[in-house]
């Protein structure tokens, strides 16, 4: 008995102590680790990570049977390696980098923009114009594509298309969108209460879960979605039934007042977590 404690004061002796710092370096390694995996495991990288685990169980194998020549190759192709991860994964890391620079802490302490009027975004007539724009180009089927900008710039594509800057009305987005007119193919921007731009090109999203089903304009409104803060409306011209694409998911289906429901929630203010919850579980009872 007397030697188990001996072994057991010794074991404890030779213990580092441990700081409050240290626990603090453990639980923030632990929280970035936990979402490096989580994004590793919605990107393209949880395939390219598994590709990097075989690889690294061959390596440890060949280090076993002394492979020296294949360790030498394998030493001399780790900096090409790590250059080719991250040109394969640079828009995957240019979308982490900007959901990281979206989050509210970082918004707080560093404020990078202006913030925004407190008076809303929209107001009631523009979101009423646009319910009743989109109600009438459903009957018709006449597609559109309305891209409503929130707190996140879309100059970058508002400079794809021909400037407009009217002030939102049904007849505006009507005669926009309408057959063989030279604004109707693209999206319109709509910044606060006014039309800033047609025929906008935006970037298709590349999630390879979508229904085979949509098309290239609801692929553009969620791509939009997946880049941005931004809402956007659909209204298909195939069959005619109005959708929602926001923060990388579409609702479909909709009719005139659950579109204005769904307006209403981001008119005033971007959404708070509570909300957000509000949106994604609305979207899986849609689907």
């Amino acid at each position: 008995m007397q030697q188990i404690t001996q072994i057991v004061d010794t074991y404890f002796k030779r213990m580092p102590s441990i700081r409050w710092t240290d626990i603090v370096e453990i639980i923030i390694i632990s929280f970035l680790v936990y979402h490096i995996l989580v994004w590793i495991k919605n990107t393209k990288a949880w395939s390219l990570l598994k590709g990097v685990v075989v690889i690294a169980v061959f390596l440890f194998l060949a280090a076993v049977f002394n492979m020296n020549t294949i360790l030498w190759i394998a030493q001399n192709v780790v900096g090409i390696a790590a250059t080719a991860i991250i040109v394969i994964l640079q828009p995957e890391l240019r979308k982490a980098l900007e959901e990281l620079g979206r989050k509210n802490i970082i918004s707080s302490i560093f404020p990078f923009e202006p913030s925004k009027p407190e008076e809303g975004l929209f107001s009631d007539r523009t979101v009423n114009e646009i319910v009743k724009a989109c109600v009438e180009m459903a009957k018709v089927k006449t597609g559109a594509l309305i891209v409503m900008e929130q707190t996140q710039s879309l100059a970058e594509y508002e400079r794809t298309g021909i400037a407009v800057d009217g002030i939102v009305s049904s007849q505006l987005l009507v005669n926009i969108f309408e057959h063989n007119t030279p604004l109707h193919d693209g999206a319109v921007i709509v910044r606060g209460n006014r039309v800033v731009s047609a025929t906008c090109y935006l970037p298709l999203s590349d999630n390879m879960e979508l229904s085979k089903e949509l098309g290239t304009r609801h692929r553009a409104a969620i791509g939009i979605s997946e880049a941005t803060d931004s809402m956007t409306v659909i209204v298909s011209e195939e069959t005619g039934k109005i959708s929602v694409a926001y923060e990388g998911s579409l609702y479909g289906s909709l009719d005139g007042d659950s579109l204005k429901e769904k307006l209403r929630i981001i008119q005033n203010k971007p959404l708070d977590e509570k909300k957000r919850k509000l949106w994604k579980g609305r979207a899986r009872n849609e689907k």
